[in-house]
């Protein structure tokens, strides 16, 4: 019983929360630098690697670039419809080493490609992603004036690789990054805290971007209880498979969801035994994902390409957030090179091979150029 089940979630105690965001927020802002750049070519190593922006980049026109990584649900519990039309859910999400790349540069005057600084720059390398006023991260941008009140404009460019509606969050954290990198060229007037608070007036898993990479989120996704240090390792490899030409909106699942059907587990028990065995320990059942059952019925093919993904070997296979991603955890090498042998070639999948990341003390790090 969906009333039943609201109760389920145990509340982080506050005095933990707050002992992790402090915790979160002290090795954040003992940054002193923010031009980190994770290439593609490195996402299967846990070892940070940093650019220096010059001549020889393209990224040189640019003060700051920073990695925009994406993330995965380990476990999606739907708990009930609110009366503001949203829902509650409890969620253990986990960034992994697969992601975008924000370019900022704090406008002048004096930038040949500005009329008046009375608005931002923007650019995107990827066809269909909107670069009015309803990208997140003009959003972003715009949040962080109204917030601090400092005037600054920018000239973004978005390199993007997350595809979009597959359930990855590639727009949220996008977002987060964007008010990242707008906070350290403004002179950081806003503190890590109020960043988190104020990620959530832009969606709802936006604030998770903003922690360590492995978070217990619960609301719409925007109460964040960051788990410190990640129990994850960040060799951990995870296979990414996304039909390239099915596409699902979060609201559509939703409307589609079927409230006699959701799973009857406590998120705090997954979250317990998750923390407890590790993704690899814990038993199949433990990947629960409320929105597969919705998904499945809107885009019946998608079930049949989570079939094909489970006969590849891997020990887990689920559906990341709302979809269409699927992704398959533990079968060692031989999983990952049937699925490679599998679906490398055909025009209607993307495969994506990465592994999980943490922030440690900071993926936002190097220099801002001179």
């Amino acid at each position: 019983n969906i009333h039943e089940t609201q109760n389920l979630i145990k509340k982080p105690k506050p005095y933990k929360m707050l002992q992790r965001l402090i915790l979160l927020s002290l090795s954040l802002t003992t940054i002193t630098a923010t031009a980190f750049i994770l290439p593609p070519s490195i996402t299967t190593s846990p070892t940070r690697t940093f650019t220096k922006l010059n001549s020889s980049t393209s990224s040189s026109s640019y003060d700051l670039s920073l990695f925009s990584p994406c993330k995965v649900n380990l476990f999606l519990r739907i708990i009930r419809k609110r009366p503001d039309g949203f829902h509650d859910l409890a969620s253990l999400f986990q960034t992994i080493a697969f992601g975008d790349t924000l370019h900022l540069k704090l406008l002048e005057e004096s930038d040949e490609d500005v009329n008046t600084l009375t608005d931002d720059v923007f650019e995107c390398n990827m066809e269909d992603v909107p670069t009015d006023k309803s990208n997140l991260v003009l959003k972003a941008l715009d949040l962080m004036r109204d917030k601090t009140g400092c005037q600054k404009f920018f000239k973004a460019k978005l390199v993007k690789q997350v595809p979009a509606q597959a359930g990855l969050g590639g727009g949220s954290a996008n977002a987060a990054t964007a008010m990242f990198g707008a906070n350290e060229l403004m002179g950081r007037p806003a503190t890590l805290d109020q960043l988190i608070e104020w990620s959530g007036d832009l969606g709802s898993d936006i604030t998770f971007f903003l922690s360590q990479g492995t978070a217990y989120c619960t609301g719409r996704g925007e109460i964040l209880d960051p788990i410190t240090p990640s129990p994850f390792s960040s060799e951990t490899k995870i296979c990414i498979v996304k039909p390239k030409n099915i596409g699902l909106s979060t609201p559509s699942v939703f409307r589609a969801l079927d409230y006699d059907k959701l799973s009857s587990r406590d998120p705090q028990e997954l979250l317990d035994t998750f923390l407890e065995k590790g993704v690899l320990g814990v038993e199949k059942n433990d990947y629960v994902n409320d929105l597969e059952d919705p998904a499945f019925r809107v885009v019946p093919e998608l079930l049949a390409l989570k079939n094909e993904v489970e006969e590849c070997g891997f020990d887990f296979v689920m559906m990341s957030g709302s979809g269409t991603s699927l992704f398959g955890l533990g079968g060692g090498d031989d999983a990952i090179e049937k699925t490679r042998e599998r679906f490398t070639g055909r025009d209607d999948v993307s495969i994506f091979e990465t592994n999980f990341l943490s922030r440690g003390e900071g993926w936002f790090e190097g220099e801002i150029m001179e």
